[in-house]
C-alpha cells in the first residue's frame, strides 16, 4: 500500500504553528491507514476481521501450489472442460466461465498486502517434498466454503488419499502451513463473514490460529490432519442455490462416467503464486523444482536464491 505522508509546511511564528496544531492533528487521524493495512504494514497479524459479518476486502492473496503438469491439462482440456463450460453457459454463470486460473492442487494460501510476501515466502520455505509420482485424481464434486454460507463454491477433483505421493503432500502441508501462517496479515477474506459465522469450532480455530481452515496442524505434539488436497476446476461467488447445487452436482456425476478411474500424473515442481479471492490462481511468480531444489522467478526466467 502507498504510504500516506503527512503534509509539512514552514511557519515564521510560534503562534501561528500553536494555531494550526490542533487541525494538524485531527487531519493526521483522519488519514490514519485502517487497521489491516497498518498491520500488513507493521507485519502484525490482525484478526478483526473475524468479528464482521461481511467478507474481508481482499488485497492480496499468496500461496504455495503444485501447478498441473501437461499430460494432466491435456486430459481436463479434453474431456472435462468443455463439459463444465457447457453447464456453466447453460445456468449463465458467465463470470465462472470465464474465470481465469492456472490449473493446480493448493499447499497453503495466505492473505497479505505486503507486495514482498512472495519473496519472504520463498525463503522461509521448509523442507521441500520429494518429486510426488503417481498422484491420482480422481472423483468429481461440489464443495462450499461453509455449508449454508451461501458463496463462494467450488466444483473439484479429489485425490485418492493414499500412496507415498499423498502422504508426502500431507506431511509437507503440515510443515508448510507452519512457516506460512506468520507471514500472513490476518484470515483469508473467502473465510470470514457468513463463511466464519458458520464454521464449526475447529474450523474457526484454525482460522484464528493459521488465517484459513483446511489444513493440518501440530496440536499438543501431534498431527492433526483436515487437508484435502485437490484441483478446482470452477470457482464461484454466486449464490450456491438448490438449482445450481443440482446442477452442478449432475455435472459432476457426468465427469465420473467419464473417467471412472481417474488419471494419474507427477507433480515435479512447486509454485509461489499470487490468487484471487476465491482461490483461482492469477500469476505464478516463483518456481521451484523438487528434484534439484533450484527456483526462478518465472516473469524473467532468472534464478533465485531460497
Amino acid at each position: 500500500m502507498p504510504q500516506q505522508d503527512d503534509p509539512t509546511m514552514q511557519y515564521t511564528s510560534r503562534r501561528l504553528l500553536l494555531a494550526i496544531l490542533p487541525a494538524a492533528l485531527l487531519a493526521g487521524c483522519a488519514s490514519a491507514p485502517a487497521p489491516t493495512t497498518a498491520a500488513a504494514a507493521s507485519g502484525a497479524i490482525d484478526n478483526s476481521a473475524l468479528q464482521r459479518s461481511d467478507f474481508r476486502a481482499h488485497q492480496a492473496t499468496y500461496g504455495l501450489v503444485y501447478r498441473l503438469p501437461a499430460d494432466a491439462t491435456a486430459i481436463m482440456d479434453s474431456q472435462v472442460t468443455p463439459v463444465v463450460h457447457e453447464q456453466l453457459l447453460r445456468l449463465k454463470l458467465v463470470a465462472e466461465a470465464n474465470t481465469f486460473n492456472l490449473p493446480h492442487v493448493t499447499v497453503v494460501h495466505i492473505h497479505s498486502a505486503d507486495p514482498s510476501t512472495p519473496r519472504k515466502m520463498l525463503a522461509a520455505l521448509p523442507a521441500l517434498p520429494p518429486v510426488l509420482q503417481d498422484v491420482h485424481l480422481k472423483n468429481f464434486y461440489t464443495t462450499e466454503a461453509a455449508k449454508g454460507a451461501g458463496k463462494p463454491w467450488w466444483l473439484d477433483l479429489g485425490i485418492v488419499k493414499s500412496g507415498p505421493a499423498y502422504e508426502a503432500m500431507m506431511d509437507f502441508n503440515t510443515r508448510a502451513t507452519a512457516a506460512m501462517a506468520p507471514l500472513r496479515d490476518g484470515p483469508l477474506p473467502r473465510v470470514t463473514g457468513p463463511v466464519y459465522a458458520r464454521m464449526n469450532d475447529s474450523a474457526k480455530a484454525m482460522v484464528q490460529s493459521v488465517g484459513v481452515s483446511g489444513i493440518n496442524q501440530v496440536q499438543a505434539g501431534k498431527e492433526v490432519r483436515s487437508h484435502n488436497p485437490h484441483n478446482t476446476l470452477v470457482y464461484s461467488e454466486a449464490t450456491f442455490t438448490p438449482e445450481i447445487e443440482r446442477a452442478m452436482g449432475e455435472t459432476a456425476a457426468r465427469l465420473n462416467r467419464i473417467l471412472p478411474g481417474g488419471f494419474t500424473t507427477t507433480f515435479e515442481n512447486l509454485s509461489i503464486v499470487e490468487l484471487g479471492f476465491s482461490g483461482n490462481v492469477t500469476r505464478e511468480i516463483y518456481r521451484i523444482n523438487l528434484k534439484d531444489q533450484t527456483a526462478y522467478e518465472v516473469s524473467n526466467g532468472r534464478s533465485v536464491q531460497r
